[in-house]
């Protein structure tokens, strides 16, 4: 498997996560020191934190994700507007917010749509927005729809799941990766444990791994040895 060409940059894709209610100061700057040791493309945490990540990963490469309206997704599109803009000033460049999954769910596009778009024309242009749409939650047309949703209101990414609902599955994440039509990008994140439910998730469409579990994963993949 080290010889796989879908694992190659496999640190790159991953958003090295700790979104835990418990995590304090300690944990979070764990977080950030292991992220620039395996070279990750970001660091997602509570917006509590975001400011304190910013500044220890000032001068690298590793970005700041910051979460929005989560993990459920229900409150007011001005607070997740306000909660997203705030996280941007203290330094996120990535939004993952969590879409209106109640309103998804009783066919409510519009709002849907409208919460979206409001969030991502609220923020500076440079900054990230992709949204959570809980699919284990959601019936296959369902996830249609919120992808669609996603796409008219000018999100980059489309999400699986903030993870507190259960694991993402390699099918879910190739229903969004056709829904998508590469109009938008696609997320994985829940459950997401092992090298090759990494590899998994790659195959059917991820672009981008969110995981609690991406220094074990890259510990894995270090003990196959190079590519012959």
């Amino acid at each position: 498997m080290s010889g796989d060409p879908l694992l190659s940059g496999l640190n790159r894709r991953i958003d090295h996560t700790l979104l835990k209610p418990e995590a304090g100061a300690k944990d979070i700057r764990r977080l950030c020191d292991e992220a620039l040791q395996y070279h990750f493309h970001a660091v997602c945490v509570n917006p509590v934190w975001v400011r304190q990540a910013s500044d220890w990963l000032t001068g690298s490469d590793v970005v700041v994700v910051a979460v929005a309206g989560f993990p459920i997704g229900a409150n007011r599109t001005d607070i997740k507007v306000a909660e997203a803009c705030a996280s941007a000033e203290d330094g996120a460049t990535e939004i993952d917010m969590v879409a209106q999954i109640g309103l998804l769910r009783d066919g409510q596009m519009a709002e849907v749509e409208a919460d979206i778009r409001k969030v991502r024309r609220n923020l500076p242009e440079p900054v990230m927005l992709k949204v959570i749409l809980e699919v284990g939650l959601l019936t296959a047309e369902q996830m249609g729809s919120g992808v669609e949703c996603c796409v008219n209101a000018g999100a980059e990414y489309v999400k699986t799941s903030t993870g507190f609902f259960g694991p993402c599955t390699a099918v879910q994440v190739g229903w969004l990766s056709r829904c998508s039509a590469g109009r938008i990008g696609v997320k994985a994140s829940g459950g997401i444990r092992t090298l090759e439910h990494a590899r998994l998730m790659i195959e059917a469409g991820a672009g981008r791994l969110g995981t609690s579990a991406g220094v074990t994963i890259m510990q894995e993949l270090a003990r196959l040895g190079p590519a012959e």
